[in-house]
């Protein structure tokens, strides 16, 4: 569902700034470092996770601000969702949905939000925990409940860390139960991962031919047999190491570029680009035809990395979706676009052209 009115309070380049925008495409034009991406960023907080560019709470309050910062969002449907933190506990983040607390999970119900930034054109050279943070965000879009099957999951890690690590004080007992909701959400994780995986794959290959290649995805690692079984078994390693050194948190998403026949990793930058907007496109047509509507889509500065070819394929791929927000410095690349919501952003005000 698109959002039709954004607050921002005290949040990071802004101390009070609203915008309107309507469904369809909503462009943000503005010099660099005017504050577009803080915008990205807002929109990014109303769904699960840590946001497009994963700071600690306590950096998004704005610097001259009295602390703490506040994101609200009006949904269509008139439901309202809010999100921000106190300055009294600036690395506590509140969820409000229709004015009632909620979790932080719980916006995954309203909400799918998919983002591209310029820190992601790397995406398939960097590291596999990187790329395992973005299928995570892919999956939590189809399976809301994958967020807490990974709070959980992590949560027990951490736990039975700490036991490892002070040998004579462990418990056999809670250890044992540690591992035992290790494999239980793991097992959990690991299959919705598959799940995605599976089907993104399968509406790639369906896709029709486009100026964007064609990725295969596979995905690699993971304990063989049953985890809880492995985890008591490496102990002694997993105590030497200062962390679990099986489970899925050590799985890693493998992407071929099919018609080279290569990993994408050695692809050029923008064939890598190219690859992971394909990707994301078909992943958000996936999306919408699982959960019944379109998620929100999150581009940073998308347009000037794509030759003329590629960005009127990518517009002619975005048009008649629910809301798609695009940042860039020039209203120019955006000039093949027919309706859109337009803003400039200038010396902290969202203006409407």
């Amino acid at each position: 569902m698109p959002i039709v009115r954004l607050t921002l309070t005290d949040f990071r380049s802004y101390g009070e700034a609203t915008i309107a925008p309507g469904a369809g495409f909503v462009v943000l034009t503005g010099d660099n470092g005017v504050g577009k991406t803080n915008i990205l960023e807002a929109v990014s907080l109303l769904a699960p996770g840590r946001g497009l560019r994963a700071s600690p709470l306590g950096e998004m309050a704005r610097g001259d601000g009295p602390g703490g910062f506040g994101i609200a969002a009006r949904i269509a449907g008139e439901t309202n969702l809010s999100t921000g933190t106190l300055a009294a506990a600036p690395e506590r983040r509140q969820v409000r949905i229709n004015g009632a607390a909620a979790s932080v999970n719980a916006l995954g119900e309203w909400l799918s939000v998919l983002w591209l930034t310029p820190a992601m054109d790397r995406l398939f050279a960097a590291s596999a925990g990187d790329r395992r943070r973005f299928l995570d965000r892919l999956v939590l879009a189809l399976e809301p409940g994958h967020a807490s099957h990974a709070a959980r999951y992590e949560a027990a890690m951490r736990a039975r860390n700490k036991l490892l690590a002070e040998p004579d004080s462990a418990d056999p007992a809670w250890l044992a139960a540690l591992e035992a909701g290790m494999a239980d959400h793991g097992a959990a994780l690991a299959e919705a991962r598959a799940r995605t995986v599976e089907a993104l794959g399968e509406a790639i290959a369906s896709a029709p031919a486009t100026d964007f290649p064609r990725a295969a995805l596979s995905l690699e690692g993971g304990p063989a047999g049953d985890l809880a079984i492995r985890l008591r078994a490496n102990r002694g390693r997993d105590a030497a190491a200062g962390r679990a050194t099986e489970g899925p948190h050590r799985q890693d998403l493998s992407v071929l570029h099919v018609t080279k026949g290569q990993p994408a990793a050695r692809a050029s930058t923008g064939e890598q680009k190219a690859l992971l907007l394909g990707l994301v496109l078909a992943h958000a047509e996936l999306v919408t035809e699982r959960r019944g509507t379109a998620p929100i889509l999150l581009l940073d500065e998308v347009a000037a990395h794509l030759d003329p070819a590629r960005r009127a394929a990518l517009f002619g791929r975005l048009e008649g979706r629910s809301q798609v927000w695009m940042t860039g410095t020039e209203p120019a690349l955006f000039e093949a676009i027919g309706t859109a919501s337009r803003f400039t952003i200038f010396d902290g005000e969202i203006i409407p052209i």
